[in-house]
């Protein structure tokens, strides 16, 4: 792919031989691209310059089929004539006429031709999830004539479909079919099949392809990953108390669970989930976009409920981030149902239960119960203060 493409953007100008001149003693000049890289069945670009006056101006050549007639455009003439499939390898003559006299002369050289070569990855790369993979299937070779091609893999969202374009660097080989596929953010590691199929769905051509997250260690790695830690549920608890091991917690009760990540992976905002076999169900973190959160490194939190019934013992909390290739575990200690000292986030019982809430701007302290209880008592101070009749005591 990059030698056809370097291919297509040398430009060759003028053979050994000196410049000609046309009738009014004027030279010409003969450019000729990819003039001296050619394989069978490719194009040459030809421009001539400085013909002046009527009649028409051709190119002569063993490499093509038959002279070619050169379209006129503002100070030249221009053609892109292809070189006969049959044209061994060697240099060859060509020449241009205008008005029926030679005007000058160069040569162009013809390479072997190549078998049709399908390409994905280079040989030993391994490529990240997310990552753009580009195809491309080279068949300019006698007898090939196929106008559809498309690629299919399991690491593929969809089948891919390749496309030659003459407008592209490549527009010199016009049977060099291209595309291109974006693999998933969420693709697992390993090796996949990429397949090619031909006109009536035949298989033409298979690859494999390696497709690995960047782990801690590699140079493409960026993640920063710290946690899980435990804050509670109280109104003076927040993520700037959480830590990783301690926190205690009694069956029913709820525990925030936090995770911190310098540089998470595209798209994880939606993926990261806390497990553990205490929780009542996995808990997927969200990320703290409050202004609490402003100056630190993106954090994700979210409370989790502890089974009811559980016994005490300390239980292992899991956090796998950058495609499951981070995985973290803290302890949380599970107190018996009665204790309630140094726990947080019990389920049930008087007083007040807060839960401290992520996402969205909120970020801030809800209160789920106690308001009543809050209410009441002010009633009641106020109550106090007045006489019979509802008029304030002297």
């Amino acid at each position: 792919m990059a030698a056809v493409l370097a291919t297509g953007a040398l430009w060759c100008a003028g053979g050994a031989a000196a410049p000609a001149f046309a009738g009014d003693g004027s030279p010409v000049h003969v450019l000729l691209n990819s003039a001296f890289d050619n394989r069978p069945g490719e194009l040459v670009d030809i421009e001539v310059q400085g013909v002046r006056g009527g009649g028409d101006v051709t190119v002569s050549s063993p490499v093509f089929p038959r002279p070619v007639r050169l379209a006129p455009r503002e100070h030249a003439h221009h053609a892109r004539p292809a070189i006969a499939m049959t044209t061994g390898p060697g240099t060859y003559p060509l020449t241009v006429r205008a008005g029926g006299r030679v005007v000058a002369e160069d040569r162009v050289e013809v390479k072997p031709s190549q078998r049709p070569s399908f390409s994905a990855a280079s040989p030993g790369e391994v490529l990240r999830p997310g990552e753009r993979l580009w195809m491309a299937y080279d068949d300019l070779y006698p007898g090939e004539s196929g106008k559809a091609f498309t690629v299919r893999s399991p690491a593929f969202r969809k089948e891919v479909r390749l496309a030659h374009d003459p407008s592209s660097a490549d527009w010199n080989n016009p049977r060099l079919f291209s595309g291109a596929a974006e693999l998933p953010q969420g693709v697992r590691d390993g090796t996949y099949k990429v397949t090619l199929y031909g006109p009536g769905g035949r298989v033409v051509d298979e690859k494999p392809l390696t497709v690995r997250a960047a782990r801690p260690g590699d140079r493409d790695y960026v993640g920063r990953a710290r946690g899980p830690a435990f804050f509670g549920t109280s109104p003076a608890s927040g993520p700037e108390d959480a830590r990783g091991r301690g926190h205690r917690v009694p069956p029913g009760g709820t525990v925030n669970v936090l995770w911190r990540d310098r540089s998470p992976d595209p798209g994880e905002e939606e993926r990261l989930t806390a497990t553990s076999p205490a929780f009542e169900k996995p808990v997927r973190l969200r990320r703290d976009d409050s202004k609490a959160g402003d100056g630190d490194d993106p954090r994700y939190f979210a409370p989790a409920r502890i089974r009811r019934g559980l016994a005490p013992g300390t239980y292992a909390v899991t956090v796998a981030s950058h495609h499951g290739r981070v995985t973290k575990v803290a302890h949380l200690e599970v107190t018996s149902a009665g204790a309630t000292g140094g726990a947080s986030g019990a389920g049930g019982g008087s007083g007040m239960t807060v839960a401290y809430v992520a996402g969205g701007t909120t970020g801030g302290i809800l209160v789920a119960a106690g308001l009543g209880t809050l209410l009441r008592r002010r009633a009641a101070r106020a109550a106090a203060g007045r006489g019979p009749g509802g008029r304030p005591s002297p």
